[in-house]
């Protein structure tokens, strides 16, 4: 019985010991692991950030571009007729929404939804618009009728857009 109390004083000690220094180790890791993780997430922020707002800053231009306004003002033709004119605007359009397609991987899904949304209801206006005038008439009418539908409406569907992409860049701060 001797020897095993002998036994237990040293071993005792050093299990109490070891037991110490194991959970000091271990939260000391753990301190150093989230550390690492922290700054390894900070040093992507500060890479991706920056290409972000590049990209929302890429979906204004592109809904800036593509309200009724700007577009008519843009796509100017007054030798074509309506109908000319219509296909124009429509591929002016596209090709706008085609150039920032890959935007869509830097800015959320809202956002890329809002963006689509908007393009598709001002083809939507046009569209309209380009049946309220006569195929051959002048394309200068069917500006004028866009122009009239689009100012009717309270808000643009570009302007819901753009107004859903700022507020959802300045919540990135």
């Amino acid at each position: 019985m001797d020897a095993f109390l002998d036994i237990l004083k040293y071993i005792l000690p050093s299990t109490i010991v070891f037991l110490a220094v194991y959970f000091v180790l271990k939260k000391h890791m753990e301190v150093q692991l989230k550390s690492q993780v922290v700054k390894g997430r900070q040093e992507q922020q500060n890479t991706v950030l920056p290409i972000r707002l590049q990209a929302y800053e890429r979906m204004i231009l592109l809904l800036e571009r593509i309200t009724p306004q700007s577009l008519v003002m843009r796509v100017n033709n007054p030798a074509a007729t309506a109908g000319q004119m219509h296909q124009e605007l429509l591929a002016a359009i596209r090709a706008e929404y085609e150039h920032n397609l890959a935007q869509q991987i830097y800015i959320s899904k809202g956002a890329w939804e809002a963006v689509r949304r908007a393009k598709e209801e001002t083809i939507k206006l046009i569209n309209i618009a380009a049946t309220k005038v006569n195929g051959t008439a002048n394309g200068v009418e069917l500006s004028k009728v866009v122009l009239e539908m689009s100012m009717q409406l309270d808000k643009l569907p570009t302007q819901i857009s753009i107004d859903f992409i700022k507020e959802e860049a300045r919540s990135m701060f």
